[in-house]
């Protein structure tokens, strides 16, 4: 029996998939197809992928020409493939052309000829563009356009461009979001808002329900959410790896060095640029239902508006949860979460993670894990809110009852409910 393996990612499954899968089953008696996973796909900067794992496994199974069906999760994974299934030819398109000629030394390698004028990134492309515009977008524009550029379905406008927007992304004052949002959900446009959403928890709800009534996406735009090793690790401690967590403590820093007070106003102080992303881990792992918390804070100005550091302690039935946020302090911005079987350490800057470990008492256990991270996980937000606009399904990676539980916290922390030091 000659057994023949190709591999592919296999989105929007198309004639061109089909007629090199036939191509491939022509050569020997045995197919192997292997899918990509997600992970694998991000990390050689695939990221417009539209559907799940499922789906594409699904799809090519569908066609009926694949004996078997596996999933390729690693670089280097088809050599150990090839040994594990005594494969004799490994297969692949022709615009892989001697990418694949290391392979010779394990088995016959074949480049097929593919299907000209057909690719999943043109059916991709056929699809109409959203068309984007950054609001107020306080220096950070240039990053998310030039993410933009590598996301299909996606497209920024200039400043001066005369086009009318399809969808926003919004970085203005946290104070102007609320009525700036509201405004964008009434010209029936799309909404990708920098965390926090609102200052107030009342305005959260009720511009997710308008949003909801006028038919438009609103997505609270938190990268470290969309980050492979975040959901990795999130997946990992709900897995039960570390056992029950009774502790999240997450740190994060920054110091903008010499500044005006009276320019305090338009810079975002440290709950507000810090915050979300620090209280994101602590209510994806342990929920919004905490019994109480403590602020504790250090305003810099005489009005009490900017804080320079600020320290909240939550406290929940069975755990509890700490977030240290400055402008004006240094520390070691890292993750720690506790559990009751071991720990999972994430050094600084944890919300740009690409790796972390998990450690037990028997370091002989301890694991060590590595995930690419691209564009600080700008672009995989894009692509989930193009898909949601798309679509019509959920793809935001922040529930709308997170985005909720931190507009509540910035309106007490606003409120002043808080000890000062």
């Amino acid at each position: 029996m000659v057994k023949v393996i190709t591999y592919g990612t296999y989105d929007l499954l198309h004639y061109g998939h089909k007629r090199l899968l036939e191509r491939a089953k022509a050569l020997g008696d045995y197919l192997i197809v292997g899918v990509t996973a997600e992970s694998f796909d991000k990390s050689r900067g695939k990221i417009n992928v539209q559907q799940s794992l499922m789906e594409r496994i699904e799809g090519v199974r569908a066609t009926g020409l694949a004996d078997e069906i596996i999933v390729e999760e690693y670089e280097g994974q088809k050599i150990d493939d090839i040994r594990r299934y005594g494969v004799d030819i490994f297969t692949v398109g022709s615009d892989w052309v001697g990418k694949f000629d290391y392979l010779e030394e394990y088995c016959k390698v074949v480049y097929l000829p593919r299907t000209e004028g057909v690719s999943s990134s043109q059916v991709r492309s056929k699809k109409r563009k959203i068309s984007v515009r950054i609001v107020e977008d306080k220096g950070i524009g240039a990053k998310i356009a030039n993410e933009g550029t590598y996301v299909n379905g996606v497209e920024f406008l200039s400043p001066d461009d005369q086009h009318v927007e399809d969808a926003i992304y919004l970085f203005s004052m946290p104070d102007r979001h609320y009525e700036l949002i509201k405004k964008a959900i009434y010209n029936g446009k799309h909404i990708l808002c920098e965390s926090p959403i609102t200052m107030n928890e009342v305005q959260c709800r009720e511009l997710f329900d308008l949003a909801r009534k006028k038919n438009v996406v609103l997505m609270d735009a938190l990268k470290t959410a969309y980050g492979t090793a975040y959901n990795r690790l999130l997946l990992l401690v709900k897995s039960g790896a570390i056992g029950k967590v009774i502790s999240v403590d997450a740190t994060c820093t920054s110091l903008m060095g010499n500044y005006n007070v009276k320019a305090l106003k338009q810079i975002w102080s440290s709950i507000t640029a810090w915050g979300p992303t620090a209280l994101l881990p602590v209510f994806q792992i342990l929920g919004t239902d905490y019994i109480d918390k403590n602020i504790v804070t250090q305003y810099i100005d005489e009005d009490k508006t900017f804080d320079g550091f600020t320290k909240i302690d939550f406290l929940y039935p069975e755990a509890v949860a700490t977030i240290k946020v400055a402008k004006t302090a240094k520390s070691e911005g890292n993750l720690v979460i506790t559990g009751t079987k071991g720990y999972i350490y994430v050094p600084a800057p944890w919300w740009k993670m690409d790796y972390f470990e998990v450690k037990y008492e028997d370091q002989n256990k301890n694991k060590r894990f590595f995930y690419q991270l691209e564009g600080e996980g700008i672009r995989y937000e894009l692509v989930a809110f193009s898909k949601e606009i798309e679509s019509g399904g959920n793809n935001s990676y922040v529930s709308e009852e997170i985005s909720v539980a931190i507009a509540k916290v910035m309106e007490d922390w606003a409120a002043r409910k808080v000890r000062e030091i």
